[in-house]
């Protein structure tokens, strides 16, 4: 897991931008609330702000790359369920989002970026 500077953009990050991408990262938790929600949650929030921050727009971008990812790996392990191994998977994919949701929440409010590992980078 590592981190970089988001400020080497060259625009200065405000306390608002700080709070948009957060909010990127936090939305993904209504996954547990809504279907598919870890998507949508993450995608208002991106849609909403990508166009006036460069900075909510690369927090945004790696939030949404990060829960389609994690998406696919959950809907694998779910047909791994059939030879077992798909339930610690599932187990281990919510763990794992839980806490590189948080680390990833808490890095963007620093105005730091955070590189979720294995990513699948759909949204360029």
């Amino acid at each position: 897991m590592t981190e970089e500077s988001v400020a080497s953009t060259g625009s200065q990050i405000t306390e608002d931008d700080k709070l948009w991408g957060m909010l990127c990262h936090l939305t993904a938790f209504a996954g547990y609330v809504i279907p598919f929600g870890n998507i949508i949650g993450p995608l208002i929030m991106w849609v909403i702000k990508k166009d006036q921050s460069d900075y909510v727009n690369k927090q945004g971008k790696s939030s949404l790359n990060f829960e389609i990812s994690l998406t696919i790996y959950v809907l694998v392990s779910v047909i791994l369920i059939f030879v077992i191994i798909g339930i610690p998977l599932l187990i281990g994919l919510g763990i794992f989002q839980i806490v590189a949701v948080i680390i990833a929440s808490i890095k963007a409010y620093d105005g730091q970026f955070f590189k979720y590992p294995l990513t699948i980078e759909f949204v360029k």
